[in-house]
């Protein structure tokens, strides 16, 4: 007598947590809530001001816990220097002219920095980046990509160099390093406002 073989039974596997269909949409999720983390930030950092941020603020602006900003900054520096380097906290951030003049130049570049922290509420902004930057070095290194401030400056100068403005043999990296350095060393030593400041900066590496 024949048996007839009965047919293989088709099972469809269960949904399983943790399959990657779920892991995809976490990381979507994930990332949106990154984005909300850092747009909120930005708004206000535009509103209210670096010293007046909170990650307590920045939560409830964003719509998520401080224990989900935790998991990706460990600290409000480095929240802010996320947005900075995303292009949502200054989105025109100074950059320099090009009028000819590179002492004229220069100086409107750094004057318009240091106008910037001196707005009411940003004078820990640079404090701030310093601090991300020293906790991560990666931080300084993608705040200076994404500002452009090495290459814009160092562009200009050598514009200028060939230009006849400055030495042909100028050290261009290390001059741009001073200059930042310059701006950086006055706005953490909380100094007094000073108008003339830019220009001395300028004047003394130009002498």
């Amino acid at each position: 007598m024949r048996h007839t073989r009965a047919p293989a039974m088709m099972f469809k596997m269960p949904f399983m947590p943790g399959s990657a269909g779920v892991r995809r949409r976490g990381a979507v999720r994930s990332e949106q809530a990154r984005l909300s983390v850092l747009e909120a930030s930005g708004r206000l950092f535009a509103e209210k001001g670096y010293d007046h941020l909170t990650i307590e603020g920045i939560a409830a602006e964003a719509g998520v816990s401080k224990q989900t900003i935790y998991r990706w900054w460990s600290s409000k520096s480095a929240v802010v220097a996320d947005a900075l380097i995303e292009d949502l906290l200054l989105p025109d951030h100074p950059v320099v002219p090009d009028t000819g003049d590179i002492r004229a130049d220069l100086t409107a570049w750094m004057q318009s920095l240091l106008d910037l922290v001196a707005q009411p509420g940003n004078e820990g902004l640079v404090r701030s980046l310093v601090a991300a930057a020293c906790e991560n070095p990666d931080i300084g290194t993608r705040l200076n990509d994404a500002l452009g401030i090495t290459a814009t400056v160092s562009t200009r100068i050598e514009a200028a160099v060939a230009a006849g403005q400055l030495p042909a043999d100028l050290p261009v990296m290390e001059f741009v390093r001073a200059l930042v350095g310059g701006f950086v060393l006055h706005t953490l030593e909380r100094a007094d406002p000073d108008p003339d400041v830019a220009e001395r900066i300028v004047r003394a590496l130009l002498h």
